[in-house]
């Protein structure tokens, strides 16, 4: 699922918003029908939440663009062909000193690392991707010079409700085994769902799981009608990961020892649903883009 996230809400999404007619063609149609991965390199080894201060630079040389730098906990690092890659290309301009660029796998100086041993989301790749004078066609550059930070902000708010969606997914199933368990396990002479004290855990887990859904469905409909929806994207991520936490943790100590080995999903969901309140913007920046954007307007999101 992260994989797929961000394929489609943020790579594709970026080449279809603002790459030329021909990168469309070279670039998305291989994308979007799966022919191809794509990643997303934002982040680095001194820049996360302040992705202003990334020193990854692209200078112009001639036809082409040099670019010097490294970044960091790249999604599929490793198997992707095509790299939007953001870099500095004017320093005194701060955010709007950003541009980006298409990278192709096996472009002269991009060097991919090692993939990392994560608590979580093992089925994905996750790499640092380091650039030694990688040379770069200029018909790679994305949108204008300056474009990046906004290539990339846009590209982040479709992936948070990719996100929320993730977190969706691997809630429903943290519920679907707890309920599951809870059924057959006996304690007492009878299953642990004819407990009060348990039920009422199932419904919480239920309702905080739909109060999570119609967030993400409505930032995504926002989303498609082409309206305004940093806001609710940022608010369908925050609700949801950190729900996803919660969820996981309680189906984890519905199944008490068991679910603290492997012979059970709930360990693996416990240990997924980690990182969502951590990659593409933590809870606390979620939390920042919320607040600014509705004492910005003075007014309700919505």
């Amino acid at each position: 699922a992260v994989v797929m996230s961000v394929q489609n809400s943020i790579v594709c999404n970026s080449i279809y918003k603002f790459g030329t007619e021909i990168q469309r063609e070279q670039f998305l149609k291989p994308l979007a029908s799966g022919k191809i991965i794509g990643a997303f390199a934002l982040t680095e080894p001194d820049a996360g939440s302040d992705p202003v201060r990334q020193s990854t630079a692209a200078v112009k040389d001639g036809d082409n663009y040099i670019i010097n730098g490294e970044k960091r906990f790249i999604t599929s690092g490793k198997n992707a062909q095509t790299i939007i890659v953001t870099a500095k290309t004017d320093e005194s301009k701060m955010h709007k000193g950003i541009s980006a660029f298409i990278v192709q796998k096996g472009t002269p100086g991009l060097i991919v690392g090692n993939i990392e041993d994560k608590m979580g989301l093992r089925a994905s790749d996750t790499t640092d991707l380091i650039f030694e004078n990688c040379r770069v066609p200029k018909e790679n550059l994305l949108g204008k010079e300056g474009d990046g930070f906004k290539i990339a902000m846009t590209g982040l708010d479709s992936g948070r409700i990719g996100i929320a969606a993730q977190s969706i997914g691997v809630a429903q199933a943290a519920l679907d085994a707890a309920v599951k368990y809870a059924k057959k396990r006996k304690q007492f002479g009878q299953p642990i769902s004819k407990f009060q004290g348990l039920r009422w855990i199932i419904a919480d887990m239920a309702t905080e799981l739909e109060a999570a859904r119609q967030l993400m469905f409505f930032a995504a409909s926002l989303k498609d009608r082409g309206e305004k929806y940093t806001t609710q994207a940022s608010m369908a991520k925050l609700f949801a990961s950190e729900m996803v936490n919660r969820l996981t943790a309680k189906a984890l100590q519905i199944h008490g020892g068991y679910g603290f080995i492997k012979d059970y999903p709930v360990e693996r969901f416990y240990r997924d649903a980690r990182v969502f309140t951590i990659y593409e913007g933590t809870s606390e920046i979620q939390r920042i883009v919320i607040s600014n954007n509705i004492l910005k307007d003075n007014r309700s999101p919505r």
